[in-house]
């Protein structure tokens, strides 16, 4: 595994996707998912590391409910990039049920999956009640023991006196999937120190520098099955067009879905055009809603520079872009001049 390091002049950086399938204002879900499936086709050949899927309940603008069912269709649609959870909210479920899972999509799909894991609710108070659906919730502090045991199933690893030590998780086999912890805070990065698991900081989640979780992370690792040295990513928000003119209307998308969503208006995402007229209704300055801390906006020489400045202040090799659109051509556009700007190295066809 490669190990985290400080980023050095000419060093190539690696970047990978989260996608949480937004659904248009004025679109439909099997729309969102189909674009799901087209846009991982497209970074699959333009070489991005990895595709990781998000986690929403009870939300009409993210149709990536069951990220476990969206992986297998995306790794069938694509040939080598890999493809994950990010991530499974595991204090919603069974510790055993999410290895099966995972054991399988590693069965189907050997050496591409990644198994990402979170504690967020995901959703509303009332879907994670509705989640649970009569069963007590797992508190937060029992986190570490589920991810524990999580990681006993996958590897068949209970002590001879634990009381599942004869529960196999199956269908069974050696390889096992990446597992990686998903945080917007600095707990989290603790935990994937102990356990010795991947760590990935959702800044555009939290909205704030997450450099000092990740430095935590890195100091406190102590070594694992799952990885010998420390792995970090960061995941932003990133909307990349030919000009900082065009990136910044596209960004009004999103301004003004968190200001219904403030609102309790969940409508989709959408269109610039839409948002431009409500945000000036509403009296927003448009010249100020720059720059957003969970997102980079710009031309592809802006977004290159920021991104690389993120890396090197994270101390890490590989960020994750989140970009939210109205257009799905927006979107696809935004990742292929990002992938020509950072030069990544295209799949040749066939």
């Amino acid at each position: 595994m490669e190990a985290m390091g400080r980023m050095t002049e000419g060093e190539g950086l690696q970047l990978g996707v989260v996608d949480q399938s937004p659904v248009p204002h004025g679109g439909t879900a099997r729309e969102a998912v189909e674009a799901t499936v087209e846009l991982a086709r497209r970074c699959d050949e333009l070489g991005y590391s990895r595709y990781w899927l998000a986690e929403h309940h009870s939300t009409n603008s993210f149709a990536g409910s069951c990220p476990e069912i969206l992986i297998s269709r995306v790794a069938s649609a694509t040939t080598r990039i890999r493809v994950g959870s990010g991530g499974v909210m595991l204090p919603h479920y069974s510790p055993y049920k999410v290895a099966e899972q995972f054991r399988m999509l590693q069965t189907l799909f050997p050496g591409r999956v990644d198994l990402g894991l979170g504690r967020a609710p995901a959703g509303t108070k009332g879907a994670a009640q509705a989640l649970r659906y009569g069963r007590q919730g797992i508190p937060v502090n029992r986190f570490p023991e589920q991810i524990q045991d999580l990681m006993a199933w996958l590897g068949e690893a209970f002590p001879d006196d634990h009381p599942f030590r004869k529960v196999r998780a199956t269908p069974r086999g050696k390889d096992l999937p990446e597992l990686w912890l998903l945080g917007s805070g600095g707990e989290t990065s603790e935990v994937a120190a102990r356990l010795g698991l991947g760590y990935s900081f959702a800044q555009f989640i939290a909205g704030v520098d997450g450099a000092n979780p990740m430095e935590r992370y890195r100091e406190r690792f102590q070594s694992s099955e799952a990885f010998s040295e420390p792995r970090g990513n960061v995941a932003v928000g990133v909307i990349c067009a030919e000009t900082e003119e065009e990136a910044r209307t596209l960004a009004l998308s999103q301004h003004l879905w968190r200001a219904r969503i403030i609102r309790g208006m969940d409508r989709g995402i959408p269109s610039p055009e839409e948002a431009r007229d409500e945000l000036g209704r509403m009296g927003v300055p448009l010249d100020e809603l720059h720059p957003d801390p969970k997102t980079v906006v710009g031309d592809p020489d802006q977004v290159r520079s920021a991104l690389e400045e993120l890396a090197r202040r994270y101390r890490v090799r590989e960020v994750l872009a989140v970009t939210v659109t109205h257009d799905l051509s927006a979107r696809l556009r935004s990742y292929e001049l990002l992938a020509q700007v950072m030069k990544l190295e295209p799949v040749p066809a066939g």
